[in-house]
């Protein structure tokens, strides 16, 4: 596998109308988790990746699977827990800046990850492991289970890649900036967005928190922006991107997993720094455009045009 990524993906409704959720009669349901997220866009961008995870023993879980492999997602380590169910949320759409997110997901399936559900022959053939902050904060066995995959990444040379994706309703404030920056402090690369940034280290300045990520171990940050882009760091070099803009933003959920996955893209394809950031940007801007946290991922010819479109843009200008 180019890369790995382990944690949990749960059934997502979304109502047909914006407003209350307490107003909402008709719902769509996708599938979305931020590891699978990252692992369907590198799949779509001809990558070999693998999704290690826990699904219940119920339809949505067998939906959810099959859905994941259809997209080209090898899923030959994920286990069916025939006791606990698959996890849902809800999302709220109140307007395009304020996208609320309701979960139903303690005591489910991913949340019994364990150690001894890893399998150490399936890291050792992998390039990078790419975790988040959601999985140790599922449960204590799910915090374990992130260490121990760190510690088989790190015997095997499998470089580490961490996006914090801080989901605050899931921790006190206090355990999840310790156990976010004790990960962070075992990354080769770490992907925060500068909110995170300032959460973790309680700094504002984007440099000071770049500078401080580097000081505790990772080799590369880059912090996202939004909207503007993302800044880029590492021992020898740094710099700032700027973002592609979006006529219409849609559903901004999924846009940082769109920037992870066209980020690691770009360096399993042997891109300079700046270029994957790039492309990381890019595919967190097509991800805006469209409804759900997967539809706007784009395969290799799609983003080439949206790339290109830009630059036309900014030489005709």
């Amino acid at each position: 596998m180019d890369v790995i990524t382990l944690g949990e993906t749960m059934v997502a409704f979304t109502p047909a109308t914006n407003g209350l959720l307490r107003y909402a009669r008709n719902f769509s349901a996708k599938y979305a988790g931020a590891e699978s997220n990252v692992a369907i866009a590198l799949s779509r961008l001809g990558h070999h990746v693998g999704w290690i995870s826990k699904i219940g023993d119920d339809e949505f879980g067998k939906g959810l699977l099959s859905f994941i492999r259809g997209e080209g997602v090898d899923v030959s380590q994920v286990v069916t827990d025939p006791e606990n169910p698959t996890g849902l949320y809800f999302k709220e759409l109140l307007h395009p800046d304020d996208v609320r997110v309701h979960y139903y997901r303690k005591y489910s399936a991913a949340s019994t990850f364990t150690p001894e559900d890893l399998n150490e022959d399936y890291f050792a053939k992998a390039a990078y492991l790419h975790l988040t902050g959601i999985t140790p904060a599922l449960s204590e066995s799910c915090y374990q289970t992130v260490h121990k995959s760190i510690e088989l990444a790190k015997k095997h040379g499998v470089k580490i890649i961490f996006d914090p994706n801080l989901r605050k309703k899931l921790w006190s404030e206090e355990k999840a900036r310790k156990v976010l920056v004790e990960i962070a402090s075992m990354a080769d690369i770490v992907l925060p967005g500068i909110s995170e940034g300032q959460f973790l280290f309680g700094k504002k300045e984007t440099k000071e928190i770049a500078d401080s990520f580097l000081k505790i171990g990772a080799s590369i940050v880059v912090i996202k922006l939004g909207e503007k882009g993302a800044y880029f760091a590492a021992s020898e070099e740094s710099g700032f991107i700027p973002g592609f803009p979006v006529k219409q933003v849609i559903d901004p959920v999924g846009a940082g997993d769109g920037f992870a996955g066209g980020f690691i893209s770009g360096l399993l394809d042997g891109l300079s720094l700046s270029e994957a950031v790039k492309r990381g940007c890019a595919i967190g801007a097509m991800v805006t455009s469209v409804h759900g946290d997967v539809e706007g991922l784009p395969d290799r010819r799609l983003l080439e045009q949206f790339i290109n479109k830009r630059d036309e843009d900014d030489v005709q200008r």
